[in-house]
């Protein structure tokens, strides 16, 4: 063949053809992915971000495999890697491109040692009024300072801890993990997301290793699941967690779940998982306080040995207030720019860095024709057709998915979604109803659109 590209387009009309690709899933995850470089027995293929990398390799890995070695005549190993990664694009040590190739170094080294310069422990944890009694609950679980001796544990069990996104409770998770696993090794604890326990299942069935999934989640000690608002609107994950989750409640094993939301408003999720979630004690995490802010923003500069000066450690700390992953990046940057252009931490320094961060979490309108758009891509039509008047099968699929999530993400009326699709309310109505049973019946359907509404999610 005369490129990778031929090779490459010879083995999506392979994988195509594989008994476990639907359609649906071939166009949303298999074509997704682009080419990057075929080095011995080595395949790397390029996706548009995390969640797509690490879903379509663990679904699709062994099918690519199968596929580049009935092309090729011999085995491969197909690497995944999200675009940006490309190790071939970065520059030599050294080289520098002004502030953009700064900014991507610096971050390099904070990745690199961000896990060992700041722990994720009840000690490195900044306790303040807005997160105290998530912080309490946390510390009781874990059986830190003997707090669980006395009073009962099963009120502690489960635990469930929300609030918005970057206010620390993954931090608590993991500080119960780190706690329990010094002081009882012995035990057997899982972190987990909700996102990969419902890509460990579905991983699972298609391999026909339930029994071994069964014996993973189920006979644990400590079940730390993070981000379970995931598993709502899927059927199949809310009846194996249902399960999992009465096997440990009963024999007393410990549950500790986060979400961004209390469980009473999280939608789709079954009713029934609902009243478990509440069977033991909810605490609400809160934006942190100015006090608590400014002994973050120290404590993180302190451990970065950045010598940050009080009054640009108060600027920092008056400016951004509603994510404390926001402050520790913000710290982060300063750090970096002290290391790669010799300055001193300033209220300079401090005012662009903040105008940074912020810039970068302002997010983007979700607009109908924006969702139009996502639509059209998952479902491999123009968006433009989803506005027209044709009708054939895959067209009027995703119109009715368009309509459906427009309803959800944006809660439009549906006059309104009926003016801007050329379509009578009557016709709105019935196919928010269509589509809304059809995902009762159809996981693939159901999940694609649950990944559009998440995406989506994402920029409001």
């Amino acid at each position: 063949m005369d490129s990778f590209k031929e090779l490459y387009d010879n083995v999506l009309r392979v994988c195509r053809q594989h008994p476990k690709v639907s359609e649906i899933g071939f166009n949303r995850w298999i074509k997704a992915m682009e080419p990057g470089k075929l080095d011995g027995n080595r395949v790397t293929l390029f996706a548009p971000n995390d969640f797509m990398c690490r879903t379509t390799r663990e679904i699709y890995g062994d099918v690519f495999e199968a596929a580049f070695e009935e092309i090729l005549g011999f085995r491969t190993e197909v690497v995944f890697a999200i675009k940006e990664e490309d190790p071939q694009a970065k520059k030599a040590p050294g080289e520098f491109d002004g502030i953009e190739d700064i900014k991507q170094r610096m971050d390099d080294m904070i990745n690199r040692h961000k896990r060992s310069d700041y722990d994720l422990t009840f000690e490195n944890f900044i306790k303040g009024k807005s997160n105290e009694l998530a912080y309490a609950y946390c510390i009781a679980v874990s059986g830190k300072n003997n707090v669980t001796s006395q009073m009962k544990k099963s009120m502690f069990n489960p635990l469930f801890i929300y609030g918005d996104s970057g206010l620390g409770k993954t931090h608590l998770l993991k500080a119960i993990e780190n706690e329990v696993r010094k002081n009882h090794p012995d035990l057997n604890i899982i972190y987990t997301t909700g996102e990969n326990f419902t890509n460990e299942l579905l991983k699972a069935i298609t391999q026909q290793k339930t029994a071994e999934f069964h014996d993973k989640y189920r006979r644990c000690d400590f079940l730390l699941v993070d981000d379970i608002q995931f598993i709502a609107g899927k059927e199949m994950t809310q009846e194996e967690f249902f399960h999992t989750f009465n096997e440990l409640y009963n024999a007393g094993r410990q549950i500790v779940l986060t979400s961004d939301i209390s469980p009473n408003r999280i939608r789709q999720l079954e009713d029934r998982i609902k009243t478990r979630f509440t069977l033991g004690v909810q605490a609400d995490v809160q934006p942190p306080d100015f006090e608590t802010r400014l002994a973050i923003v120290k404590r993180k500069a302190e451990l970065l040995d950045l010598n940050i000066p009080d009054n640009v450690a108060r600027v920092v700390s008056e400016r951004i207030k509603k994510n404390i992953r926001q402050l520790e990046g913000a710290v982060n940057k300063m750090k970096g720019l002290t290391m790669f252009s010799n300055e001193t931490p300033s209220l300079s320094m401090a005012q662009r860095v903040i105008k940074e961060t912020l810039i970068d979490s302002t997010p983007n309108e979700v607009t109908i024709d924006r969702i139009l758009n996502d639509v059209g891509v998952a479902f491999s039509v123009a968006a433009d057709d989803i506005k027209s008047s044709k009708r054939n099968a895959q067209i009027s699929q995703a119109r009715k998915a368009a309509i459906y999530v427009i309803r959800e993400v944006k809660g439009t009326p549906f006059n309104e979604i009926a003016r801007e699709l050329n379509r009578n309310h009557s016709t709105i109505s019935i196919s928010y109803s269509d589509i809304h049973e059809a995902m009762e019946h159809n996981a693939d359907l159901r999940d694609t659109i649950t990944d559009i509404i998440k995406n989506l999610r994402m920029f409001e």
